[in-house]
């Protein structure tokens, strides 16, 4: 059963039982972050069968998260990270652009963790369109 969790409350990098895959996106219920949540959630079971949990976080609230995972059927975990703590750990906040105005926001990244909560590997500045399927063939190639 996916849950919403805010960071901080009962949320850990640690994985005990094999790989945390954790991705960043910049907002819920926009289309690219929508299309992202959508495909992991489409490869869940392969996810899982290698051993890994997959785990969404933004800066959006748990009441955002829960509407989003309702609307479009999302089964994987979501972290709400409203003080941009877990963010900042992983470098994702910086500035960006769109339409000429400078803001700060999260940039499209995407770790795999070990166990213990180590990086393995890490992908920044995210591609949506094939992305799911590039995560899942670094986890396959660790087998």
């Amino acid at each position: 059963m996916s849950e919403s969790i805010e960071y901080g409350k009962g949320f850990s990098l640690k994985n005990e039982s094999g790989f945390t895959v954790l991705y960043f996106y910049p907002r819920d219920n926009t289309p690219g972050c929508t299309i992202e949540a959508v495909d992991f959630t489409k490869q869940l079971a392969k996810f899982r069968r290698l051993g890994a949990r997959v785990v969404g976080v933004s800066q959006d609230s748990l009441a955002s998260h829960e509407r989003f995972r309702e609307k479009h059927g999302l089964k994987v975990d979501l972290v709400s990270d409203p003080s941009g703590e877990l963010c900042d750990k992983f470098g994702v906040v910086q500035m960006k652009s769109l339409y000429g105005k400078k803001f700060k926001g999260i940039v499209r990244s995407t770790f795999v963790l070990d166990s213990k909560g180590k990086v393995l590997r890490e992908w920044t500045k995210v591609k949506v369109p094939g992305h799911v399927a590039e995560v899942l063939a670094f986890l396959e190639d660790l087998r």
